[in-house]
């Protein structure tokens, strides 16, 4: 449990008008910045494992967890998020042979990794178990239609996060401007990016860009820094690299970050820079626009065509192309580039995507799953779950 999975069910239930049970699997997480500490909740958390960080546990122990929770709070509908990992397997395989409608969650997208046509196949036999879906956004539910749900069942507004959080952060945090970035070393200038230090996010080739960005720049121009928020294994790589681009004065890596600190960081920003070469959503888009920033966000992103509006909030890039990735670093840069602007537009545009999105989305694919009613499972999938929950 993380702090948006906690905005969005809340949301749920307050809104959706069901009771409602969060099943968490780990009661940590091995970035330990996200860690949702709890409070007040309108919804019950139940956790199976509340020492552990989801990795490590036996699988068996895993499924017995969830078969036993399932079965104490024999619920109307199941909400499982994704078709891949054990637990939601074995939810799956509960609710076949209780016959509970499923709602499938998902943020995955057409483009967001190589496809085969076996996994393909697998994933439509998997999914034709749910009974109504709940997508990121367009690519998203896209993609569900697309893996045999109907369209008619396919719902939106999966990956919120809580815009207030980040909206009455940010805008704190601007009224204390100079005490701010002097009590966090920031700089008076700079674009931001917000990861986790692993492969994917592409972090290399953002600072590559950010050097060239610098090299590239007019001489009347000011020069932005980049802040990266963010840790992980590949720290040490990361470090190598700002060293051997020459760059290790204006590129700040300044770690993970607490959820109750992250505003400060986006507000004092000029512009997120996201450059994943692949990403389901990409809800650091969610927070940077939930405070009022442009953003430039690579064309992998899942979150793209429902949240950069090109030229109006932001721009998008290929995520190998580091030319096109500083041209626009300059480009948002200038002097005159109407920041403020792009800024508003980012709040209005993520103002339909918030944690109410989420709950009338949700809501209409619960009740679409009751109403359509639980999918029967042969023998065929049957087994099929089974190896899987195996692999």
């Amino acid at each position: 449990m993380v702090p948006y999975h906690h905005a969005r069910w809340e949301a749920f239930a307050v809104l959706g008008g069901f009771r409602c049970t969060v099943l968490e699997l780990a009661g940590r997480d091995e970035f330990a910045v996200l860690e949702y500490a709890g409070g007040i909740a309108s919804y019950r958390r139940q956790t199976l494992f509340r020492e552990a960080t989801g990795e490590g546990i036996p699988n068996a122990r895993v499924a017995a967890a969830v078969e036993r929770a399932l079965t104490e709070l024999n619920p109307d509908v199941i909400c499982v998020n994704g078709y891949s990992l054990l637990p939601n397997l074995v939810a799956l395989q509960w609710a076949a042979a209780h016959s509970i409608p499923v709602v499938m969650c998902s943020e995955s997208n057409r483009l967001d990794s190589d496809r085969n046509r076996v996994k393909e196949w697998v994933k439509r036999r998997v999914i034709g178990l749910s009974s109504a879906g709940m997508a990121g956004g367009r690519p998203q539910a896209d993609y569900l239609v697309e893996l045999g749900l109907p369209k008619e069942t396919v719902f939106s507004g999966y990956d919120a996060v809580d815009n207030s959080h980040f909206c009455k952060g940010s805008e704190t945090a601007r009224r204390r401007d100079d005490e701010l970035r002097r009590e966090l070393k920031l700089p008076a200038r700079y674009f931001i990016a917000c990861s986790r230090f692993a492969g994917k996010k592409n972090i290399p080739r953002l600072i590559e860009a950010f050097a060239l960005y610098k090299k590239r720049s007019s001489k009347s121009q000011k020069i932005w820094d980049l802040v990266i928020v963010g840790d992980g294994e590949l720290r040490p790589l990361i470090e190598e690299v700002v060293q051997r681009f020459g760059v290790i004065h204006s590129v700040h890596l300044v770690g993970a970050k607490p959820y109750d600190v992250l505003p400060a960081y986006y507000a004092l920003a000029g512009a997120l820079i996201h450059a994943s070469t692949t990403e389901q959503w990409g809800l650091v888009v969610n927070e940077a626009m939930a405070s009022g920033l442009p953003v430039l966000v690579s064309n992998r992103c899942g979150c793209v065509t429902d949240l950069v509006w090109e030229g109006k909030n932001g721009f998008t890039f290929d995520p190998y192309d580091v030319e096109a990735l500083a041209q626009l670093m300059i480009k948002i840069s200038t002097d005159d580039f109407p920041l403020s602007e792009f800024g508003l537009t980012s709040r209005k545009i993520i103002t339909n995507w918030g944690p109410e999105r989420f709950a009338s989305g949700m809501k209409a694919a619960a009740e679409c799953a009751l109403k359509v009613g639980a999918k029967r499972a042969g023998l065929f999938d049957r087994v099929l779950l089974k190896a899987l929950s195996h692999r």
